[in-house]
């Protein structure tokens, strides 16, 4: 199987290095995490510790002494297992010259590591790793990056049969071993059906109700379901963005599975043509898309909002950096065309500007403010965001 070298994820994690003693390489399980650090270490001497192996668990009886002789990179593969392990680093992280440089790999939020990192506060950045990004692959693979997704297994696999083989392993294995080691105790049977019915809600307004009473439980209870596979990083939730202004506007979030090759075997659909004539292909293409527009802007998730008001007015994504207002909607067409919601947002908002993300193969203005651009091209018309 061949291998992709993730070039400006190696470039940014380098210079998070350089000037910061703790990284932590945050990700869904099997997205990468540990061959990017690899392909970070090229070569150079650096000292691993597999938290899920008990051979070095077992060298790690007494961290102190294992960790504090040591020079260059160390990197902690699966830190989530052993959050005692924080306050030691914040205590190495202090020293003099600093000598070693921690490389931390993990398979949980922040959110979910909260407890043990609060002391590392001002010594560790965060850096979310998700699957293969548009400019790391070819433009006539993107079809094949929409179906399988990123997880490199499947997006690499021989076929797309074999790619979905592997879908369905991991979603078996992460339900039955890696959520009950991130301590979320959920029977495995409840969170695949949970699961499933999330995709098929994938860009829909979140309803605790609806599931609530599919699931026969409390709105809180089918809320902790969702912050558990938000928090395992399988999920993301969109925020919606409201003001003070005349419209009545939606406060609730929009569900997306991260990825869309999980998404499409969570539906059972293995190939491009069952993909194509499922009700859910514009949800998919939508979420595929946004998550693509965040990468290539490289923007944080937290600048990221939805739009919506109860007379109809929306906007698929917002982007708020500083004083800047960014607006983009996402229509699966090749002839895109202004809507009177494209207006209500470029004019409710006040938006720098409004970008048409569409499914033809040129770029072009469609009004004033409002650009359409061709997603076919890799998103390469858009600049990203210094």
């Amino acid at each position: 199987m061949k291998s992709i070298d993730r070039l400006q994820e190696r470039q940014r994690l380098q210079h998070l290095l350089a000037q910061f003693p703790i990284v932590a390489i945050l990700g869904a399980r099997q997205v990468g995490k540990t061959t990017l650090a690899r392909q970070l270490a090229d070569g150079s001497p650096v000292h691993w510790f597999d938290l899920e192996d008990p051979a070095d668990l077992a060298r790690l009886a007494d961290p102190g002494l294992a960790l504090s002789g040591l020079t260059g990179l160390v990197v902690l593969d699966e830190v989530q297992r052993q959050p005692e392990l924080f306050p030691l680093l914040r205590v190495l992280a202090d020293r003099p010259a600093v000598p070693a440089r921690f490389l931390l790999l993990g398979s949980a939020s922040p959110e979910l590591l909260k407890q043990g990192s609060e002391s590392l506060a001002g010594r560790i950045v965060w850096h979310g790793l998700g699957g293969f990004a548009l400019d790391e692959i070819a433009q006539e693979e993107q079809q094949g990056l929409w179906l399988r997704g990123g997880f490199p297994r499947s997006f690499l696999a021989a076929s797309d049969a074999l790619s979905f083989e592997w879908r369905e392993q991991f979603l078996r294995t992460f339900l039955e071993r890696d959520l009950p080691q991130l301590g979320i105790s959920t029977p495995s049977p409840v969170m695949r059906r949970f699961w499933t019915m999330l995709a098929h809600w994938h860009g829909q307004i979140w309803n605790a109700a609806e599931f609530s009473r599919a699931f026969g439980i409390s709105n809180v209870a089918v809320g902790r379901y969702l912050d558990s596979l938000c928090s395992a990083l399988v999920v993301r939730q969109l925020q919606p963005w409201h003001e003070n202004i005349s419209k009545r506007q939606v406060k609730s979030p929009k569900v997306y599975l991260s990825d869309s090759g999980l998404l499409h075997a969570l539906l059972g659909l293995s190939t491009q043509d069952a993909l194509e004539s499922h009700p859910k292909v514009g949800a998919s293409w939508e979420g595929f898309v946004i998550d693509a527009l965040i990468r290539r802007l490289g923007v944080h998730r937290e600048e990221c909002w939805f739009w919506a008001t109860h007379a109809g007015a929306e906007l698929d994504l917002l982007v708020i950096r500083g004083n800047r207002r960014l607006g983009f909607e996402i229509k699966r067409t090749t002839t895109p065309r202004t809507t009177r919601s494209m207006h209500a947002a470029l004019d409710s908002l006040k938006l720098d500007s409004l970008t048409v993300i569409h499914a033809g193969d040129h770029s072009f203005p469609l009004a004033e403010g409002i650009e359409a651009v061709a997603f076919a091209r890799n998103l390469e018309d858009l600049i990203p965001l210094a």
